[in-house]
């Protein structure tokens, strides 16, 4: 089976390389990209001891490389039994056991069930799903009915550059928005 390629860029593992499998549509968020976010939350002065949910998970990038700058935990969610068990696999390759998790779920019910037994409210939430999806607005919605966000959350959304933005929730705003490519970025402070 083929294999991807992301290399951590920054922290404790930096230099370190994730290798996923291949799968169609998986596309990890680049580098260039994932540098531009965390100096987002450098410049914001969002300290690294956050409790991350990396919702879409796919290669786990955006989770590992929190978890390399500090993050307090990181749960990765991912829907292909292939993906989690990689995730898994690399959580153990770097000794993380005690502040990251990798479950297998479906968005948006079987996620909610599980997150519900957790009992953990999140800092930053990283939110990359598949671009052919529309699943930005219901996963906005899901955080905010389940009640898995801390006061003053922060939210990473990727998305096609092309494709119309996706509608806020009241009282939440863009921090910070960039597109690289074909690729939207954006930083959303939830105020609640």
């Amino acid at each position: 089976m083929k294999k991807g390629l992301v290399r951590i860029i920054g922290g404790q593992w930096r230099s370190r390389t994730l290798c996923f499998p291949a799968i169609e549509g998986l596309r990890p968020t680049p580098n260039r990209v994932r540098e531009m976010l965390f100096n987002w939350l450098d410049t914001l002065s969002v300290g690294p001891r956050h409790h991350c949910l990396d919702l879409f998970a796919g290669s786990g990038a955006l989770g590992f490389e929190a978890l390399s700058r500090g993050a307090a935990s990181v749960t990765f969610i991912e829907q292909s039994v292939m993906l989690t068990r990689y995730l898994q696999a690399q959580i153990q390759q770097f000794s993380a056991q005690e502040k990251a998790w990798a479950y297998c779920a479906r968005f948006p019910n079987p996620a909610t069930s599980l997150l519900r037994s957790q009992k953990v409210c999140f800092d930053l939430v990283f939110l990359d799903p598949p671009f052919a999806k529309p699943l930005l607005e219901p996963a906005f919605d899901w955080l905010i009915e389940g009640r898995f966000l801390a006061k003053q959350a922060l939210i990473y959304a990727e998305m096609a550059a092309q494709k119309p933005t996706p509608c806020l929730p009241h009282s939440w705003e863009i921090l910070r928005e960039k597109v690289t490519g074909d690729v939207r970025s954006q930083l959303i402070k939830t105020n609640t």
